[in-house]
């Protein structure tokens, strides 16, 4: 484990901590033009998304009707009734984004994997950096607004589905994640910059309460274009 990661860990409820946790649940509201793109507005948004930190599990519900919510894997996502009957599902998720750009409509399921596996990478850091098969290493700074912060190279196994196996996450002097940088490879690899703000203390850890993402441009500054705005609140830690 690299020292930066020991920091980071350690400024959002240490170690110890995050393995005594199994899940998180929070209430989530969305915005952003990425939705009316893939032609899916309103279906995730006012939603209660929840995630496993052991394993790469993430639900939210409702999911296309009040009755519905979505179970994502990695390797499967479905959509099922409240007695868990299965109404929908895709098996081998990642393979049905082939050709897509960042504009090609997504189907509702194809909507539950992408939702599952951002919502599962954001509400589960940093403790996932230290799943198994997951790689660190620290870069140089980089200086914004003011702030110096320090980077972090993150590269993904396979068996993670997440935006792009690399990503850049950025720490600011206390030790909390401000901001990620990621290639969205299920569309067409448009390139994404990812803010946190509004950190909270939830039982014993640090989970930032907004999100937005904006276009990178090539010299990795942000542009004007929101793509996402996340809030959560009523956040449970099990």
């Amino acid at each position: 484990m690299s020292d930066l990661l020991q920091v980071i860990l350690q400024a959002q409820g240490g170690a110890p901590r995050w393995n005594e946790i199994q899940t998180i649940t929070a209430h989530q509201s969305v915005g952003g033009v990425l939705w009316a793109l893939k032609q899916s507005e309103g279906v995730v948004d006012d939603a209660i998304v929840t995630v496993r930190l052991h394993d790469e599990w993430a639900s939210h519900s409702p999911f296309t009707g009040p009755d519905r919510h979505s179970v994502f894997t990695p390797e499967r996502v479905a959509i099922e009734d409240a007695n868990g009957n299965v109404i929908e599902e895709l098996q081998g998720p990642r393979e049905s984004f082939a050709g897509h750009e960042l504009t090609t409509p997504w189907s509702r399921l194809q909507l539950a994997y992408f939702a599952g596996y951002a919502m599962w990478t954001y509400l589960t850091e940093p403790f996932h950096l230290t799943l198994s098969g997951v790689e660190t290493e620290a870069l140089d700074t980089w200086s914004e607004d003011g702030e110096t912060w320090r980077r972090l190279r993150v590269t993904y196994p396979e068996t993670i589905a997440t935006h792009s196996p690399e990503q850049i996450l950025y720490v600011d002097s206390d030790g909390l994640l401000r901001r990620r940088d990621y290639e969205v490879d299920i569309a067409g690899g448009a390139p994404a910059v990812h803010y946190s703000s509004n950190h909270r203390e939830v039982a014993g850890i640090i989970i930032p309460t907004t999100r937005t993402v904006y276009v990178r441009d090539p010299e990795g500054h942000k542009t004007e274009t929101v793509v996402v705005t996340i809030e959560l609140d009523d956040i449970k830690v099990g």
